[in-house]
């Protein structure tokens, strides 16, 4: 614990760390961009799982539509960490300290392995409209894993 606190005073003493936390529209700008990507991120990975589930997009298999939404989740996942570490470097001892950024954190890291995997496995699971079992209980999994991180990120600001 005591690593990471040294890391978060690090952060907060850089540049951006001291715009983020000082400057009126800092943080709300970073915050921003932060959840323009989540936005893109979790929206994306959110459809290609309904269509895994079998409860969207039935027109098109879960392949092709993980193929045409892989550079927009990708995208979405680059801004959204952009804008986290930004977020983070303007009151990183405070998240470090957080209860429910503690939760998120090892979360998000898991999502994003778990992630890497539906995106392996959606080539194989998706060739024809029909869904196989395993592949609806993975789009699931992911579905319930996204929304246990978001629901960790809302509660950040009660801890």
């Amino acid at each position: 614990m005591q690593t990471l606190l040294s890391l978060g005073q690090w952060l907060e003493s850089t540049s951006f760390g001291t715009f983020v936390r000082n400057t009126l529209w800092g943080y709300p700008y970073v915050q921003l961009i932060h959840f323009t990507g989540l936005s893109l991120w979790v929206g994306t990975i959110a459809a290609v799982d309904l269509r895994l589930m079998g409860l969207a997009g039935r027109r098109h298999s879960a392949a092709e539509l993980a193929d045409q939404l892989l550079p927009w989740t990708w995208t979405g996942l680059g801004i959204a960490v952009l804008g986290g570490i930004l977020l983070f470097s303007g009151i990183a001892t405070s998240y470090v300290q957080n209860a429910a950024f503690q939760v998120k954190f090892p979360l998000v890291l898991l999502g994003i392995a778990y992630h890497v995997v539906i995106q392996r496995k959606v080539g194989k699971w998706g060739q024809s409209l029909v869904t196989p079992p395993v592949a609806k209980l993975a789009g699931f999994t992911e579905f319930v894993l996204w929304f246990a991180i978001v629901t960790a990120a809302v509660y950040i600001p009660n801890y």
